[in-house]
C-alpha cells in the first residue's frame, strides 16, 4: 500500500500534531512543552502539542495541566495507571487532529528545533524515522539498541539505523489504519515493520541527541528488555497472520 506524494508547498502550510509520551517526567516536561511551542509558533502553521502521561507518579500530570490551561493548543492525555510505552504511543496517535504528527519523549534528549528541517521529507516519503548522531546514553544501554536494531531488521527484513529512535514524523493517515497492538517497548519495531510491509517510504536523518539532565530511564531495564524479546516473533507471526486475511 503506497500513499500518494504530496507537493513540498502543501507541507509549508500543513498542520502538525506534536505529541510526547511521559512517565514521571516532571523535571522535564514544561521544558519541552514550551521549546516545542517556540519552535511551533515559528513555522507559522496550525498546530498543537499533547501530552500523554502515563499513570506518572510524580507531577507530571498537574504540570501538564496547567500548561494546557494557559495555552488552548496544549492538550493532556493521561492514563490512570501506568500501561507502558506502546500504550502512550498509541494514545498520542489516536488523539493527534493534524495532517502531519510527530513525537519524541518526554525527557528532553533531543532538540526540537530539528523537526523544522525534516517536514520537507513528508512530500516525499510517508514516515521519517531519524537515526540518533552520537547516542548520548551508557555504553550498555547502546550496545543493547544495537542489538535490538539489528535481530529487529533481521526479523522483518528491514535496513532501519535506529529502530528505537524517538524523533519520527508521519503523514497520520499512515499510521490511522495500522492496527497497532504493542503496549510496551516493541511498538517502534511494529510501527516500523507494519509501514515496511505496507510499501511505505520510509527517510532516515540523522538528528543530534543530547544527555539526560534529569529523571530516570526506564527503557533499558532487564524487564522491558526481555519482555521486548519474547514479543518480537510473536509480533512477525501476528503480522503475517494479519497480512494473510487481507489477501483473503
Amino acid at each position: 500500500m503506497r500513499y500518494p506524494a504530496r507537493q513540498v508547498d502543501d507541507m509549508a502550510t500543513g498542520s502538525l500534531s506534536v505529541f510526547f509520551p511521559c512517565f514521571d517526567e516532571e523535571a522535564n516536561v514544561e521544558r519541552v512543552v514550551r521549546q516545542a511551542i517556540a519552535v511551533l509558533d515559528g513555522l507559522g502553521r496550525d498546530f498543537e502539542v499533547i501530552v500523554v502521561d502515563d499513570g506518572s507518579r510524580d507531577a507530571t500530570g498537574a504540570i501538564a495541566e496547567r500548561l494546557a490551561a494557559a495555552d488552548p493548543r496544549v492538550r493532556v492525555v493521561r492514563h490512570a495507571e501506568n500501561r507502558g510505552y506502546g500504550a502512550a504511543l498509541q494514545s498520542g496517535i489516536r488523539a493527534a487532529t493534524k495532517e502531519l504528527v510527530f513525537f519524541t519523549d518526554g525527557d528532553g534528549q533531543f532538540d526540537l528545533a530539528e523537526l523544522p528541517p525534516l517536514l520537507p521529507l513528508v512530500a516525499e516519503f510517508d514516515l521519517v524515522a531519524a537515526w540518533r548522531i552520537d547516542r548520548q546514553d551508557p555504553w550498555p544501554r547502546r550496545l543493547n539498541a544495537w542489538c535490538w536494531t539489528r535481530l529487529v531488521n533481521a526479523v522483518f527484513g528491514m535496513s532501519i539505523r535506529d529502530v528505537n529512535c524517538a524523533f519520527k514524523l508521519f503523514r497520520r493517515e499512515v499510521l490511522a489504519t495500522m492496527p497497532l497492538e504493542s503496549t510496551g517497548a516493541l511498538i517502534s519495531a511494529e510501527i516500523l515493520a507494519r509501514a515496511t510491509r505496507r510499501g511505505c517510504r520510509i527517510a532516515q536523518p540523522g538528528v543530534h541527541h543530547l544527555p539526560r539532565t534529569a529523571g530516570a530511564q526506564t527503557g533499558a531495564r532487564p524487564g522491558v528488555i526481555l519482555r521486548a524479546f519474547r514479543e518480537l516473533l510473536e509480533l512477525r507471526r501476528r503480522i503475517l497472520a494479519d497480512e494473510g486475511e487481507t489477501a483473503a
